[in-house]
């Protein structure tokens, strides 16, 4: 080996060290600017709202700005889309709903793979379903009114805010384990849906609590059953459903965070901590509380595992239903 080459290996490990620093900082600034929240429904809503209010705590975990981006359409498929096609590189994070469980099974041509495509980070927080009916119906309790639907079949229905929501989904779950017969009235949108409940044209609706919460305070509507494990704490006196006979049976409105395939491990974790301490903050948690919302922060492996178990089971419920996207 010449002098020259000798003199040029040496100066090359001699540069590895400062390379390799160089990339370990790399790594260790992120993220060193700001992060986008891609949220797959319009401003305002309760998806939203949350998303805005864990952005701003998350940002402070983070040091850094977490702005969100309203992409609705198709279901929040556009959403899943465009972050699906960011740099895998945890400055484009999805901020999802069960709607990402429930596509697979209404619509075969995605354009992605709804599990490979996306990497699952947390479950923020959820909020449960609740099983409400207009005042005037001649039931008042969960029992009564699984007693009535049986006395009368095809004679009562229920609106959601269109075929394939998650309200739709989950009150046709729980028809199917119940073997009830109860007649769906999709509307283009949950206010149309919530409107004719109070007006008396459908009978029952599957909502959360955020939202029927002041219609059941001014007696225009009855809740009859909450749709998880537990009771919640804005309404304590009313029974879960599987409290009331149907052991296990779930319906809930949560909200997560994905990123796009192949990020970086230590990115995700970094993510998965902001979460988990964005979700401590008093003022944030004082928030979810007024509004129903229970903070989670599940790590990735169980939030996948959920992802997995969702989609199946939507899957199952759509073919038995015979269901259609609008």
């Amino acid at each position: 080996m010449t002098t020259f080459f000798r003199k040029l290996r040496a100066r090359h490990f001699a540069l590895l060290p400062m390379v390799l620093m160089f990339a370990l900082d790399a790594v260790a600034a992120y993220p060193d600017k700001p992060v986008k929240m891609v949220v797959p429904f319009p401003a305002g809503g309760t998806v939203d709202v949350v998303a805005r209010a864990l952005a701003v705590t998350m940002g402070s975990a983070l040091a850094t700005s977490v702005v969100v981006e309203n992409v609705p359409g198709a279901g929040g498929a556009v959403a899943a889309q465009r972050v699906v096609k960011s740099p895998a590189d945890g400055y484009t994070l999805h901020f999802t709903t069960p709607n990402h469980t429930i596509n697979p099974a209404l619509n075969a041509r995605l354009g992605f793979d709804t599990e490979k495509d996306l990497l699952p980070i947390s479950m923020v927080a959820e909020i449960p379903e609740l099983l409400v009916a207009n005042a005037s119906q001649p039931f008042t309790s969960f029992e009564g009114f699984v007693k009535y639907a049986k006395d009368n079949p095809d004679k009562l229905n229920y609106s959601s805010a269109g075929n394939g929501t998650l309200p739709h989904i989950t009150m046709e779950l729980l028809l199917q384990q119940l073997g009830l017969k109860v007649l769906h009235v999709p509307y283009k949108g949950a206010a149309p849906a919530m409107n004719d409940l109070l007006g008396g044209q459908v009978q029952l609706k599957m909502d959360t609590i955020a939202t029927s919460s002041q219609h059941i305070k001014s007696g225009k509507l009855k809740p009859l059953a909450i749709a998880s494990l537990k009771r919640s704490s804005l309404m304590p006196q009313v029974p879960t459903v599987a409290e009331s006979g149907l052991a296990g049976y779930q319906g809930i409105l949560w909200m997560g965070l994905l990123a796009p395939a192949g990020t970086p491990r230590d990115v995700i974790d970094a993510v998965h901590r902001a979460v988990v301490q964005a979700i401590r903050d008093p003022e944030l948690l004082k928030r979810f509380d007024a509004d129903g919302v229970v903070p989670v922060g599940n790590n990735p492996a169980e939030f996948e595992k959920l992802i997995s178990t969702e989609i199946r089971q939507w899957a199952d419920v759509v073919r038995k239903a015979n269901i259609k996207a609008d």
